[in-house]
C-alpha cells in the first residue's frame, strides 16, 4: 500500500513548431527591426519589417525564471533527489504543460522503502486544450493501469479499466498507485494507459451525441445542434487539438526507470563516470527518439499501416500527409476520425460555436494516420544500456525531459554539458570552445534526431552559468547564453510573431545520487514528523 507524501505538481507551458532563423537590425539599444510575415489586401503572404521594443535584461531574465520550480529531497532509501522545471512561452496562451507526482511506499509494503516518481512534459499544438488536460490526468491514467497490473501480473488489461480511466478523466478522484511487475509488463501497461486515454478523448464527443439522440434518433440519422451542450467544447477541443507527451517513471524500490515517448519531445540522460586518471567524464544517453517522418523507423511504420498506393505521400517532407510533424500524438482527431465522423461532429458541436474544424489534409483516405501509443524505454537507475558498463553506486546522474523547443536550439551534447557544468559549480560566462575541456563528455546512446536539422550552436559565442535553477539555465542558453543582446531580442518578440523564431519550451531536469545511507536516519525522522 502506498500513501502520497507530496501533492502532484501540475502546470502548463509552451509548445509546438520549429524555430526559424531570422535576420534583424538593431537601430538603438531600445528597439530592433524584425522581418515578419503579413498579408496584403488581396490576402497574399509577404514579408515586411516591423520595429519592436527591446526588453530590459532584468525583464528578460524575469520571464525565464517566472515559473521556475526547484525541489530537493533525501529519501530513506539513501537516494538524494533534486528536480527543477522552467518554462518559456511563445504562443499566447502557451500550449505546453507539465506534471510531476511523487508517491512513497508505505512502511508495511514488503518492497519498502522506495518511491515512485512521475515526471511528464506535454507539447501541445493546434491549441492548449489537449496538453493541459493531459497535465491533469495522464499520470493518473498510467497509475491506474499499473495498479491494475499489480492485481493481476499475468495480464496488462482488465475488464473495466477504461471505465476507471474515464472516471479519472472527467471526475479526477485521487489515486494511490502500487505495482510490482517485470519491465516488459510495466512497459505494456504504460502503453495501454496512453492508448486507452487517447481513445477516451476521441470517443467522448461521439458518446455525448449518441446519448442525446437515443436509439430512435440514431435510426433517423438526424443531426441536432449541440453547440450549447455543457460539454460541447470541453469534449471536442481536447480531441481536435493535439499534444505530444513524454513521461519518466522512477521505481526506486527496484531501481528501474521507464521513459515513455509519444511525439517529438526528448529525454536525454547524463551519467558521471570516474576514470583512473581522476578526471572522469559525462556519458550522454538518449532515452527517446524523435517520432517524426524523418525518423526512418517511424517512416517505415507509418507506411506499413497504409495501402501501397499511399506510400509516396503518407509522409511528405517529414510530416504526416505534409501537415503534422509528430507521427505520434494525443488528440489530433482530424488525422484519426473517419471523414463522415469529422463532418458530423463538426456540424453538431463546432459550427454553432463559430469554431468550425479545419478540413483534413487533401490526401486523407485511410485513417488513423497518427497514434498515441508510446515507445517505452527501460533502464536501471545506473542508466547505461545493459551492454554498457555500470557507473559506481555513488555516481551522480540526471535526466532532462524537454519539449522540442529546447532541442531546436541545443544538441544532446550541449544540454548534457550545460547541466553537468552547472552541477560541477561553474559560474559566470564560459566560451563555447572551452566548455568541452571543462566538462568532458562521451557518447553512449545517441538516439535519432527526427527534426529538420537546424543551425545549432557553433563554437563561437559563450554560455552563461548564472541561474540557480538548472531548467532556467538551459532555457537561457538556448536563446542567447552569454550574449545578453541576443537573449533580449529573442525574448522581446511578442506573440504571435515569436512563433516563427522560437517555440514554447518546457524543461524538467531530474538529478539523483546514491550512497547517502549515513543520513537516512535523520531524514526518516524528519519525514515522519511531517506526516
Amino acid at each position: 500500500m502506498l500513501r502520497r507524501v507530496w501533492k502532484p505538481v501540475a502546470a502548463t507551458v509552451v509548445v509546438v513548431g520549429a524555430p526559424a532563423y531570422y535576420y534583424y537590425r538593431s537601430y538603438s539599444t531600445q528597439t530592433f527591426d524584425l522581418s515578419i510575415r503579413t498579408r496584403d489586401s488581396s490576402g497574399k503572404s509577404q514579408m515586411s519589417s516591423k520595429t519592436f521594443t527591446l526588453l530590459p535584461l532584468k525583464e528578460s531574465e524575469a520571464r525565464i525564471r517566472a515559473d521556475a520550480i526547484s525541489e530537493a529531497y533525501l529519501r530513506p532509501d539513501g537516494l538524494a533527489w533534486k528536480y527543477t522545471t522552467a518554462q518559456l512561452s511563445s504562443n499566447d496562451p502557451i500550449e505546453d504543460a507539465f506534471a510531476n507526482q511523487i508517491v512513497a511506499r508505505d512502511e508495511s509494503d514488503p518492497s519498502a522503502p522506495g518511491d515512485y516518481l512521475f515526471f511528464a512534459v506535454m507539447d501541445g499544438h493546434g491549441g492548449y486544450q489537449t496538453s493541459h488536460l493531459l497535465s491533469r490526468i495522464l499520470i493518473k491514467a498510467v497509475a491506474a493501469e499499473l495498479t491494475n497490473l499489480l492485481k493481476d501480473p499475468n495480464s496488462a488489461s482488465q475488464p473495466g479499466l477504461l471505465d476507471r480511466v474515464r472516471s479519472l478523466l472527467w471526475q479526477s478522484p485521487s489515486t494511490s498507485p502500487s505495482f510490482d511487475a517485470s519491465p516488459a509488463r510495466v512497459s505494456q501497461a504504460i502503453q495501454l494507459a496512453f492508448t486507452e486515454l487517447d481513445d477516451e478523448l476521441l470517443s467522448r464527443p461521439l458518446r455525448i451525441l449518441a446519448n442525446t439522440l437515443g436509439p430512435e434518433g440514431l435510426k433517423k440519422r438526424e443531426l441536432p445542434d449541440l453547440s450549447q451542450h455543457p460539454e460541447a467544447l470541453s469534449s471536442m477541443l481536447p480531441a481536435i487539438s493535439g499534444s505530444c507527451a513524454l513521461m519518466a517513471i522512477f521505481d526506486t524500490a527496484h531501481r528501474d526507470i521507464y521513459v515513455a515517448c509519444t511525439g517529438d519531445s526528448r529525454a536525454v540522460a547524463g551519467v558521471w563516470e570516474p576514470s583512473q586518471d581522476g578526471k572522469g567524464q559525462w556519458r550522454i544517453e538518449a532515452l527517446s527518439e524523435d517520432q517524426t517522418g524523418r525518423n526512418p523507423s517511424e517512416l517505415a511504420r507509418v507506411r506499413s499501416e497504409h495501402p501501397k498506393d499511399e506510400e509516396d505521400y503518407v509522409i511528405r517532407e517529414g510530416r504526416i500527409l505534409g501537415g503534422l510533424e509528430p507521427s505520434r500524438a494525443f488528440g489530433d482527431a482530424r488525422y484519426k476520425w473517419p471523414l463522415p465522423v469529422q463532418e458530423a461532429l463538426n456540424q453538431v458541436f463546432m459550427v454553432g460555436n463559430g469554431m468550425p474544424m479545419r478540413n483534413p489534409p487533401s490526401q486523407f483516405k485511410t485513417p488513423p494516420y497518427v497514434t498515441a501509443k508510446p515507445v517505452v524505454v527501460h533502464r536501471k537507475m545506473s542508466l547505461p544500456s545493459p551492454s554498457g558498463s555500470e557507473p559506481p553506486k555513488d555516481a551522480t546522474r540526471f535526466l532532462v525531459l524537454a519539449t522540442d523547443g529546447l532541442w531546436d536550439q541545443l544538441s544532446n551534447e550541449e544540454v548534457v554539458s550545460l547541466v553537468a557544468g552547472h552541477l560541477s559549480g561553474l559560474k559566470g560566462i564560459v566560451p563555447k570552445s572551452e566548455l568541452p575541456n571543462l566538462v568532458p563528455t562521451t557518447s553512449g546512446s545517441a538516439g535519432i534526431n527526427g527534426k529538420k536539422q537546424k543551425n545549432l550552436s557553433k563554437e563561437e559565442g559563450s554560455w552563461a552559468f548564472v541561474d540557480d535553477n538548472i531548467s532556467a539555465h538551459l532555457i537561457r542558453n538556448a536563446f542567447g547564453g552569454g550574449d545578453e543582446s541576443l537573449l533580449r531580442r529573442f525574448l522581446s518578440i511578442p506573440a504571435p510573431h515569436s512563433r516563427r523564431y522560437r517555440d514554447d519550451v518546457t524543461v524538467t531536469v531530474v538529478c539523483w545520487e546514491e550512497g547517502n545511507e549515513a543520513n537516512v536516519r535523520i531524514v526518516r525522522e524528519k519525514i515522519k514528523s511531517k506526516l
